[in-house]
């Protein structure tokens, strides 16, 4: 198998998280969601938790001078200067360490941006029926329809943001992307084996 790397970019309720891991299987990779946030974490010497508390948020180290000590799990700091990226800096770092070791599919966190040049690198993007995600997010977050609206409006705003302010591109727009697809029209598994299709002819896998 070669040695791929796949980027998964998603709307809310999209599915692309399970799309992301029936690619990984597919191509023997390491899927990455929030596991990024573990390789990260030991990068930097903060804990986890810092991180899953400020994941994909942009200019999330307002208040670092108020951060109590409990975050760090080291006290490895690039420097003594701690600004606004550099935690997106841990987490850059983190991706391109893993994309190094071998295959590996990356569930957003701006990887299309961080491996841009990098080889056999391929970026996907997944978008559905707003009725689609409504439905998927009201089953898996145990909410009625317009409490998983609300919540994929405010998440997609702020993946929005964190994505256009990092990269200097537009979250969701079509040239940002090598393949885009609407996976309420066919569905979870046969939107992630025409995916799967796709990277083997433009691989020759």
């Amino acid at each position: 198998m070669k040695h791929i790397i796949i980027n998964v970019g998603r709307q809310v309720g999209a599915g692309g998280q399970e799309i992301g891991r029936m690619l990984a299987q597919d191509f023997e990779a390491k899927f990455y969601d929030r596991e990024l946030l573990n390789l990260a974490a030991k990068e930097s010497g903060f804990s986890e938790k810092f991180f899953k508390q400020n994941d994909e948020k942009k200019g999330f180290l307002r208040g670092l001078l108020n951060m109590q000590s409990p975050h760090l799990s080291g006290g490895s700091l690039y420097g003594s200067n701690f600004s606004q990226e550099s935690l997106f800096k841990f987490q850059s770092d983190a991706i391109r360490k893993a994309a190094e070791e071998g295959s590996c599919v990356f569930l957003g966190r701006c990887a299309d941006y961080i491996l841009r040049d990098f080889d056999n690198v391929v970026n996907i993007f997944i978008t559905a029926s707003m009725d689609f995600r409504v439905d998927l997010v009201s089953k898996v977050k145990e909410l009625d329809a317009e409490q998983a609206r609300k919540l994929i409006e405010h998440v997609e705003a702020r993946r929005a943001q964190y994505y256009n302010y990092y990269t200097g591109k537009k979250w969701g727009a079509a040239e940002s992307y090598d393949f885009c697809i609407d996976a309420s029209i066919l569905g979870l598994e046969a939107t992630g084996k025409l995916i799967a299709e796709y990277i083997r002819q433009r691989f020759e896998i």
